[in-house]
């Protein structure tokens, strides 16, 4: 039996003054259909990244709301996990080659979960490539029950297409594909019906609910950030997609213009992403020792409370993402009043208005200008992050990709 993830409770009444009567109500609608059915999300990490924190939300208020719903993590190895971090970057474009022994790796993994795989569920719904072609497995093995739906919360615009070519065939025979955007899918995803269904953050979650300004600026100073300075946050994994080392360099910029600025690098390192300590090495080494760069982890103690703390104390979010599937911290970032200056690229496009919640950019340059622009304008930061906060409410809260997600599940089981 897959190891099962234990969830927190959770009730959507609660959510009443955060989204607004009107979602709770629509919400109950499209539960009201699916009374009784079973629902098995799974997942490669049960923390660490954008998918556990979903499904951290999601898992209970749909049992909440009467669809009986768990969650399991698949079992891996440090090669398993190499393996599935270089189909990530080959799917977001990275030129990587998936040779036979990288194969073979994944597909012995795909065998051993599929057979601790439960077949008492319903709807099972599959979270990016991880755990992608265990559905092949059973449908080889002539073990294929319920409906199934893959989850692709990564940017598909333009991936390598050797690497893509191994996995098409694998999507086509899933019952429904959810993407975050249209541009994500490829023109041989044929067999499933495609849903397109952003990311969502959850309003009540520590790393997002309430918090007084004496208790974030209490979190800051054990860090050595100064709540008086300016500060520029970018929370994010350490990731070559994220850019980190480019953060820096346009932070060095800024200074030039804005000398008291300080900067928060905020990551998680989760144990499905071998290149995370790797890449958090690099960072370091490219901050210099400079201590205005601060550079935390879930291993310095940094947890979703001390990110809703640094957001919270940050004068601008950025987010200079090379590829992004979404990005659920520009949401986040904007729900805190925050304008975001983000990478023009992917999910972060869906979720920046240029010029109204904040900046989308090109290149270093381009993002220290407009991240000087902004410090140096507090009524424009203001503005914008009034605009942000109103667009995460109405778009990106967790109530309605449940809604989109329970809609979906309806007419693929109907």
């Amino acid at each position: 039996m897959l190891p099962i993830v234990p969830i927190q409770p959770k009730r959507v009444s609660e959510y009443a003054e955060a989204a607004g009567e009107e979602a709770l109500d629509r919400l109950y609608d499209a539960a009201h259909q699916l009374q009784g059915l079973r629902v098995l999300n799974i997942s490669s990490t049960a923390y660490g990244g954008g998918v556990s924190e979903l499904l951290q939300t999601q898992v209970p208020l749909m049992n909440d709301l009467g669809v009986e719903t768990t969650w399991v993590v698949i079992e891996g190895s440090d090669r398993f996990f190499n393996v599935t971090k270089a189909v990530h970057n080959a799917l977001q474009g990275a030129e990587t080659h998936l040779d036979d022994e990288m194969r073979e790796t994944y597909w012995e993994r795909m065998h051993a979960n599929a057979a601790e795989l439960p077949d008492d569920y319903d709807v099972v719904v599959v979270h990016d490539p991880q755990p992608a072609a265990m559905l092949q497995v059973l449908e080889d093995a002539s073990r294929r029950k319920g409906k199934w739906i893959w989850r692709c919360h990564i940017d598909l615009s333009a991936p390598y297409r050797p690497v893509w070519d191994f996995f098409e065939p694998i999507v086509n025979l899933y019952d429904a594909a959810i993407f975050t955007a249209e541009e994500y899918v490829q023109p041989g995803v044929q067999g499933p019906v495609r849903a397109f269904i952003p990311p969502s953050i959850d309003p009540l979650s520590p790393k997002n609910a309430p918090m007084m300004e004496s208790t974030w600026r209490g979190v800051l100073t054990p860090f050595g950030v100064d709540p008086e300075r300016p500060l520029i946050t970018q929370v994010s994994r350490f990731d070559p997609w994220k850019d980190p080392l480019g953060v820096i360099d346009a932070f060095r910029l800024v200074r030039r213009e804005v000398p008291e600025a300080q900067l928060a690098m905020v990551g998680s390192l989760a144990h499905d992403d071998p290149e995370g300590i790797r890449y958090l090495d690099l960072t370091t080494e490219h901050a210099a020792g400079d201590p205005d760069i601060h550079l935390l982890t879930n291993l310095s103690g940094v947890g979703d409370s001390a990110v809703n703390a640094f957001q919270r104390a940050s004068d601008v979010i950025v987010q200079k993402s090379l590829r992004e599937g979404f990005g659920l911290v520009v949401a986040e970032g904007m729900w805190k009043w925050k304008p975001v200056v983000g990478g023009d690229v992917g999910g972060i496009r869906l979720q920046i208005e240029d010029g109204v919640t904040g900046f989308l950019v090109n290149g270093i340059g381009e993002c220290a200008a407009r991240l000087v622009e902004l410090l140096r304008d507090p009524e424009r930061r203001n503005a914008m992050g009034e605009a942000g906060r109103e667009l995460v409410r109405a778009r990106f809260l967790c109530l309605r990709e449940i809604d989109d997600t329970l809609r979906l599940i309806s007419r693929i089981t109907a």
